[in-house]
């Protein structure tokens, strides 16, 4: 079964950040999140892997930061 790859898997980094940067300026926050959404749906699906998705999610869910935990 695949694990989780969380070492970078760009060869420019940077420019990956930038792209999902650019992606949702100008976007009022409502349409930010729906892109997000679509894109983690969109990204999942290419995973192929409900193990994988999982331990993203849980990795995901660790990182909160202590504010926004309810």
């Amino acid at each position: 079964m695949p694990k989780l790859v969380t070492s970078t898997q760009f060869p420019n980094p940077d420019a990956a950040y930038l792209a999902l940067v650019e992606a949702r300026r100008g976007l009022d926050a409502a349409a930010a999140a729906a892109l997000d959404a679509r894109l983690v749906l969109i990204l999942a699906n290419h995973i192929g892997d409900l193990a994988v998705l999982e331990e993203a999610i849980a990795l995901a869910k660790s990182a909160e930061p202590s504010a926004a935990r309810a």
